[in-house]
């Protein structure tokens, strides 16, 4: 690839996440509205919420198939504006079979979207010969800020969903259309970029990718815990107000934000391998000092070092893929990427079964345990049988910036 395309390559796919962080925060932020518009039950409200992931993982598997046949590039101009449309769906409809179909269309085109975008992340990343993947995942946490504060706008301003994301969606959709002309694909050839031409001269043993699908499973188990518990520990076993509940999840996404846009830095300086034991580290003792916390800002000191902690193990673990299998990477990427919705599923009903049977506290201590497990898989994350020595990465083509 020229300098120029790889540059623009990176700002166009650094524009879609952060589109996709956008309007995931837009979604999953406002589900009590959307349960309130369609009538649905709590005892039925998590049937909803379970197909999205489950879908989105039916659609990563497709897309590794779709690839072998076009190139991930063509997969992401259509599936991102696929994902704005059914969140319009969503806020449209009036009867239930409505928003089914919509979240439906929502879950099989973000599992499609999140493998395309994260596999021409790994080979960019491999095209730039240094890391740039974290900055991507940056992009993405802006954009789940940026989400979060429109959807908090729209409650305040009581807007209908309709009314608020309409305009999102009207400013979002052409720019992701308009951005698409710029993915930068593989070149025809695995050797240059891992593209798909090469996935089927090198296949995936699963045995192999099994220690990285166990790491973002357990990531994501840490990271649904935040998202769906901080809150109520804060208040129901902190003692904290309602107002101070809703800080600790504020306070991982910014954290979440500055580490992965100072950890492309950090790996390039210490190697992958030593970044992810540190996040690892960071995290578990994070969900320590949550489990032991005294008083709620304790708690969120917790919460905080968790966005710093986990922040950084995601991104590297779809560049450790992209690694482990040079010539099949768009491959690799789609597998490992259903075990973000594994981690997703598992990780809320888990921690609120283990809170209900025994305590909250007790139940921060098993994501702890399994983000720590990440330690012992670490070396994963280093440079296929370490062939440029040291874990870090070769670069391949002239620094662009």
């Amino acid at each position: 690839m020229t300098d120029a395309r790889l540059r623009h390559g990176r700002l166009s796919l650094a524009l879609s996440f952060f589109v996709q962080g956008v309007t995931f925060a837009l979604l999953v932020t406002r589900i009590p509205a959307i349960q309130d518009r369609y009538g649905i039950s709590d005892a039925l409200l998590p049937a909803f919420l379970a197909a999205v992931p489950v879908l989105a993982g039916v659609g990563s598997v497709v897309t590794e198939k779709l690839v072998a046949r076009v190139r991930p590039g063509v997969v992401l101009r259509w599936a991102q504006p696929l994902v704005l449309l059914a969140l319009l769906g969503a806020a449209a409809g009036g009867e239930v079979w409505q928003l089914g179909i919509a979240l439906a269309g929502f879950g099989l085109s973000v599992g499609a979207l999140d493998a395309s975008m994260n596999m021409l992340g790994v080979s960019l990343q491999r095209a730039y010969g240094r890391s740039i993947m974290l900055g991507f995942h940056a992009a993405y946490s802006l954009g789940g800020i940026a989400g979060a504060s429109l959807a908090w706008a729209g409650a305040h301003g009581d807007l209908p969903l309709l009314v608020s994301y309409l305009p999102v969606v009207a400013v979002l959709l052409p720019a992701a259309l308009i951005g698409s002309r710029w993915y930068a694909d593989a070149e025809s050839g695995p050797a240059e970029a891992g593209g798909s031409a090469g996935a089927a001269s090198e296949p995936v043993a699963f045995k192999l990718l099994l220690p990285l699908c166990l790491v973002m499973a357990f990531a994501y188990i840490g990271d649904s815990t935040v998202s769906n518990w901080s809150a109520k520990y804060l208040q129901d076993v902190l003692g904290g107000s309602e107002e101070l509940a809703t800080v600790p999840y504020n306070a991982y996404m910014v954290t979440t934000l500055l580490g992965r846009a100072v950890g492309d830095l950090s790996v390039r300086r210490f190697g992958p391998v030593a970044v992810v034991r540190c996040g690892a580290l960071l995290a578990g003792a994070g969900f320590a000092v949550v489990a032991l916390a005294s008083a709620a800002w304790v708690g969120i000191v917790g919460f905080t070092m968790l966005g710093l902690g986990l922040c950084v193990i995601v991104p590297q673990t779809f560049a450790a893929a992209g690694r482990l299998f040079p010539a099949a990477s768009d491959t690799a990427v789609a597998r490992l990427n259903i075990f973000n919705y594994v981690g997703f599923l598992i990780g809320s009903p888990l921690v609120g079964a283990v809170g209900d049977l025994w305590s909250y506290r007790g139940a921060m201590l098993l994501p702890m345990v399994m983000v720590l497990v990440t330690l012992v898989y670490a070396r994963s994350f280093g440079e296929r049988q370490d062939r440029y020595g040291g874990g870090h990465e070769r670069p391949r083509t002239v620094d662009v910036g």
